[in-house]
């Protein structure tokens, strides 16, 4: 069976920002800055974009480009080891597990941009209270209803291929949400309030960072992880699509930034709004996008068309997240099941769907998915996926660094190669731990030399497996 590639290099850009530009942005990046101080969690999410973002999403390009592989595939075959083939199954079900409840989010924009576009916000039973009409529809049969209609959207759209299908829908839908997003932008400057929006989005305190610095890089890392699509395959699925001419330090450091820049505006539209309304960031937790900002659809002029445009753009940004989601397990069965992409999307979208139920009808069972587990799950992933890249492949990974580079970005790829093998996964080691409570329990700089000592042990078993084959 021939393997798809990408038609363009703006192609796989555009795809790879489409998945990096989604819910992350939208929907989870003001709620998650909110909730950790504004503009002091802003600071800390920037630098974690940049210093492992970035190279994490030149990990996952490396791995996906030299093997042209689905994670379990790739791992197996460049290492020669089954034990591998685990890690990238762990990705696969990560995934699975991520569009289980991101298909559920996806329902609910779907439902709201169905209600702006009708005229239902603003009138009864809809008007003067958001918040019951959230928690109404939120979960439950019509949340189940909803996110199986938004499943459908997304398998229709990867059904029809890496060209046809995510191509060019991301071509076509990445331009509109920048054009769309930068319109509500200027318009949400103009509210009432909009100068307490900015100060508390934008504002430099240092005295808070240097307070809460450690309690912020957990989540800080989450959600760049998250937004960036790092962590279950997905950058490694597209870049298995790629040709050999490209310069994967460009394009990733290009994502990375187009990614940030619209997280940094979706936070110029969320919140202002939310401080003309005069509510409280952080307050509605996950439904805050719903409840303040359909309640300020609901009361400002022209609202209706206002509600249409945002959850229009969202619900954009949903879906070219969710389609490179439900590609990794397709690639998975497609490469080494030798399935037809339509057979393979039928059997992924049935296995989800179940789960996207079980999300739908349980919101304590959705809040422990959309939080710890997907946290964890992808912190873990990209740890793993790094220890690989710099102890497992070593100089392999290098060279396909260098391919397509420029001189003077090729002289990086060494240090690059040793930056994500040792810093960036003591980093991640100590985020997963910190995460999972443990500095609670021993203190924060046993944390440190658990994470030091996990990473020593791992680069050395690794390096040695590698020197052996």
């Amino acid at each position: 069976m021939t393997r798809e590639t990408w038609a363009t290099r703006l192609g796989f850009i555009l795809a790879a920002v489409g998945s990096a530009v989604g819910l992350g942005n939208v929907w989870r990046f003001p709620w998650m800055t909110a909730q950790n101080g504004g503009s002091a969690f802003l600071l800390i999410y920037l630098a974690i974009v940049i210093l492992v973002g970035v190279p994490g999403l030149l990990g996952e390009f490396v791995i996906g480009r030299r093997a042209k592989r689905n994670p379990v595939g790739a791992l197996r075959d460049l290492s020669g080891s089954r034990g591998w083939a685990l890690v990238g199954a762990l990705g696969v079900a990560t995934a699975t597990v991520l569009l289980s409840f991101y298909s559920v989010v996806g329902g609910w924009i779907l439902r709201y941009f169905l209600e702006s576009l009708y005229g239902f916000v603003g009138t009864a039973p809809y008007a003067g209270e958001p918040g019951a009409h959230f928690s109404a529809i939120s979960f439950g049969p019509e949340a189940v209803a909803f996110h199986l209609v938004f499943l459908g959207l997304t398998a229709a759209i990867v059904v029809s291929g890496v060209r046809r299908g995510i191509e060019l829908g991301t071509k076509l839908m990445m331009p509109a949400i920048v054009v769309l997003l930068a319109g509500l932008a200027v318009w949400a400057g103009t509210q009432d309030g909009a100068l307490a929006g900015y100060e508390f989005f934008l504002s430099f305190d240092a005295s808070t960072v240097r307070a809460n610095w450690l309690d912020l890089l957990a989540p800080a890392a989450g959600q760049a992880l998250f937004t960036l699509s790092l962590g279950a395959g997905t950058m490694l699925v597209y870049a298995s699509y790629l040709g050999e001419d490209q310069s994967l330090p460009a394009d990733a450091t290009t994502i990375a930034v187009l990614n940030t820049a619209v997280g940094v505006l979706a936070g110029l539209v969320v919140f202002p709004l939310l401080f003309s309304l005069g509510v409280e960031p952080g307050s509605g937790g996950p439904g805050a996008l719903f409840v303040g900002l359909a309640g300020a659809f609901a009361t400002l002029p022209a609202g209706a068309l206002i509600g249409t445009l945002f959850f229009g753009v969202v619900l954009l940004a949903a879906l070219s997240s969710a389609i490179s989601i439900l590609e990794i397990p397709v690639a998975f069965l497609v490469d080494e099941f030798a399935l037809s992409r339509r057979t393979a999307v039928g059997a992924v979208s049935g296995v989800i769907a179940l789960g996207g139920v079980a999300n739908a009808l349980q919101s304590s069972l959705f809040g422990f998915i959309a939080g710890q587990v997907v946290d964890t799950l992808l912190t873990l992933g990209l740890l793993l996926f790094l220890l690989f890249v710099g102890w497992q492949l070593g100089p392999v990974a290098v060279e396909e660094f260098r391919k397509g580079a420029g001189a003077t970005t090729a002289r990086l790829a060494t240090t690059w190669r040793y930056f994500v093998g040792t810093v960036i996964p003591v980093f991640l080691a100590f985020t997963l731990l910190t995460g999972l409570g443990l500095d609670g329990m021993i203190g924060r700089w046993a944390v440190v030399a658990v994470a030091v000592a996990v990473t020593v042990v791992a680069a050395a078993v690794f390096n040695r497996s590698r020197t052996a084959a």
